[in-house]
């Protein structure tokens, strides 16, 4: 006689685990596609726009009206503004002989673009900022930071004063260069010379949002000195932190 299997609370809770990680997958699948095609839209209008001033000569004028014809035709699009069709402009005379950087940019949401077109100064700075945002999922708000706590030029140093990427190999050299930024996050608390571990941590706690943002996106910050039992052994973690997209514990000892 067969019998079917008892399905048990815990079975359910990871089916449903699957099936929410499924959707959100999709969803952030989805997201991407949708902001690669909006801004390839944003550039050919830019091109478009570009084009027309130069052959025809079209001024100020003419696009104010583009924009007031646009917003009529497409109601509640707030995308076709007299100032976002300039920016479309400067966006694809930015880029347009950088074939690199016009692949990397679909992938950079139109908001985080325009921070880096007007903060960053060249296109190497341009290019650090385009791939942070898009492995480390910066927010606006957390790339304004970044740019103002300099940490391309933090990362231009650290890259200057030491040889890692040419005498270690690939994950070994991340590593060090990981290690030698925590140095210069020191800066960013205001500390400027070895300090004993529990000074240092209290100083990472009381300055908990700058030290998040400058760790980058999804982090959450679960607590210090986080007691936990394994082994009926009795440990305490010097700063738990949870990220939400990799959806996993990071502990910093």
């Amino acid at each position: 006689m067969n019998h079917k299997p008892i399905q048990t609370q815990s079975d359910y809770l990871n089916f449903l685990d699957n099936i929410k990680s499924e959707i959100q997958r999709t969803r952030i699948q989805i997201s991407r596609v949708a902001n690669r095609e909006l801004i390839g839209l944003y550039w050919k209008l830019g091109k478009a726009i570009t084009e027309k001033q130069k052959h025809l000569g079209w001024g100020k004028s003419v696009v104010e009206q583009l924009a007031k014809d646009l917003q009529k035709t497409f109601k509640g699009r707030k995308g076709f503004s007299t100032q976002n069709l300039w920016y479309m402009r400067q966006f694809y005379m930015t880029y347009e002989k950088n074939e690199i950087l016009q692949q990397l940019v679909g992938e950079v949401p139109w908001g985080q673009n325009l921070v880096i077109m007007s903060k960053a100064k060249d296109e190497d700075e341009r290019k650090y900022y385009i791939n942070s945002t898009i492995q480390m999922g910066w927010s606006r708000k957390v790339l304004v930071h970044q740019i103002e706590s300099n940490a391309y030029q933090r990362h231009k140093l650290i890259d200057k004063q030491n040889n890692f990427n040419q005498t270690l190999p690939a994950h070994l050299a991340e590593q060090a260069n990981l290690s030698m930024k925590d140095s210069y996050m020191l800066d960013m608390l205001g500390l400027g010379k070895p300090l004993l571990e529990a000074k240092l941590e209290t100083s990472m706690v009381s300055n908990i949002k700058e030290v998040m943002m400058e760790l980058g996106y999804g982090f959450a910050f679960i607590g210090n000195q986080y007691r936990i039992i394994a082994d009926n052994k009795e440990y305490f973690i010097d700063l738990l932190f949870y990220h939400i997209e990799l959806r996993c514990f990071i502990v910093i000892e």
